[in-house]
């Protein structure tokens, strides 16, 4: 079914997919038939416990693992029809990453650890510089371009892997637990981050175990044992703006 206000196209679809888990003689399942659309624009929040499934299900989408059973769909190709070269060439190009860890690189400098993304595509100096430095506008960190990560805050240093993230210009950014190592006050600025890169048409898939940071999306997605167990619309949720008082509850 289409959602309201939506393509009618998902920009990623899971048909049926599962993700077993093998070490010696055991078996663990991380997914177990899950199907999912995520269309273009859309905001989503995917929450349940440790262990449910939901960073595993990011890494499918990211194209970072694949499934042991059943099909991912990117736009429309199927994933499992690329090959390695490709899959990576479409990851670099159309997906972007922010990970709880922020993984900057700390001998390189904010605008080299921006930058990265853009090294190996054919794009001028000129027009990467340009990118970068819009980049780091947009997360309002354009004058740290200079400096170390070790010389910010950690909830400056997640910006800075926001602005990595976006500075390919993806098709859709994925974000694992992004305020998981940010206390409460930054957590909500990354928050508002996210909010603003939606409000301006920014694809957004977020894994998140807190539910107050779940509200921000546009629609949630439970995760239990490896299954959908249920969605909710946080309809009164602004696009691109903080959730309402009362809002998905």
């Amino acid at each position: 079914m289409s959602l309201p206000g939506l393509s009618t196209a998902p920009l990623a679809r899971l048909d049926s997919v599962s993700k077993l888990f093998r070490v010696g003689e055991a078996e663990t399942r991380g997914l177990a038939g899950v199907s999912l659309e995520i269309h273009a624009g859309e905001y989503v929040a995917v929450s349940g416990p440790s262990g449910c499934g939901k960073s595993t299900l990011l890494a499918i989408l990211g194209m970072l693992d694949a499934p042991t059973s059943g099909e991912y769909h990117l736009g429309d190709r199927p994933v499992a029809a690329l090959g390695a070269d490709e899959r990576a060439r479409v990851r670099g190009r159309e997906i972007g990453f922010v990970f709880q860890s922020f993984n900057l690189i700390g001998d390189l400098t904010v605008y080299e650890n921006v930058d990265l993304p853009l090294a190996h595509r054919e794009i001028s100096g000129a027009e990467r510089r340009e990118r970068v430095l819009d980049a780091l506008e947009r997360v309002g960190m354009g004058d740290r371009a200079e400096d170390f990560p070790g010389q910010l805050s950690g909830g400056q240093q997640q910006r800075i892997a926001v602005a990595r993230a976006i500075v390919g210009q993806p098709r859709l950014l994925l974000a694992d637990e992004p305020t998981g190592n940010l206390d409460s006050a930054n957590g909500e600025a990354v928050m508002a981050l996210l909010s603003d890169l939606h409000a301006e048409g920014a694809t957004i898939v977020m894994v998140t175990h807190d539910p107050r940071y779940g509200r921000h999306a546009e629609r949630g997605v439970h995760l239990l044992d490896g299954r959908i167990v249920g969605e909710e619309r946080f309809a009164a949720t602004p696009r691109g703006g903080r959730p309402e008082a009362g809002a998905g509850e």
